[in-house]
């Protein structure tokens, strides 16, 4: 298994992802999608799904670049919460646009159509899955990644250090 070192080379490309992410900032931005979901559910402000698709589209784009709540997970609350862990950044990108998807499906379903129960059980799905990745560090976008690997809809180049992201051993710097 290959390690998982640092590559997030901002001069690159302005849509680049990093690789690796720190899982301190993963975790967080999970735990405010939580808290934003959680919040359109009980108030039933559907606006803040614009908001939310478009953060998780900036973070698909670029990483933290077009997100800021990405860019102060990863520059500001990540690095108070000690050592960074790393973990690769192809499956958390996965989980993203997953993310992307069932919030912009929300959005339109909601401002758009009138459809709320549809958008409401949409983000109620995403709630669960931002819970389980921020309390408890289980990436659901990440796991079905590495389900795609291993079924080879998703070539191991594309991730070689979670080729089989159940084995990896999480690196810290």
């Amino acid at each position: 298994m290959a390690p998982i070192t640092r590559s997030y080379d901002l001069s690159v490309s302005f849509f680049v992802f990093p690789n690796p992410v720190n899982e301190k900032a993963a975790r967080t931005v999970a735990a405010v999608v939580a808290a934003t979901s959680a919040l359109v559910l009980v108030t039933g402000w559907w606006w803040l799904t614009v908001p939310l698709a478009l953060g998780f589209l900036g973070r698909v784009l670029a990483g933290p670049r077009l997100s800021p709540l990405g860019w102060v997970a990863m520059r500001v609350v990540a690095p108070r919460l000690g050592e960074p862990v790393l973990t690769p950044g192809p499956p958390k990108r996965f989980a993203q646009g997953i993310g992307a998807v069932v919030s912009t499906t929300a959005a339109v379903l909601s401002l758009g159509l009138g459809v709320t129960t549809a958008a409401a059980v949409l983000l109620g799905v995403l709630t669960i899955f931002a819970l389980l990745e921020s309390a408890a560090g289980f990436c659901a976008g990440c796991w079905a990644f590495g389900h795609l690997m291993r079924l080879g809809v998703i070539p191991e180049e594309t991730c070689e250090a979670c080729a089989d992201i159940r084995l990896r051993s999480r690196a810290t710097v």
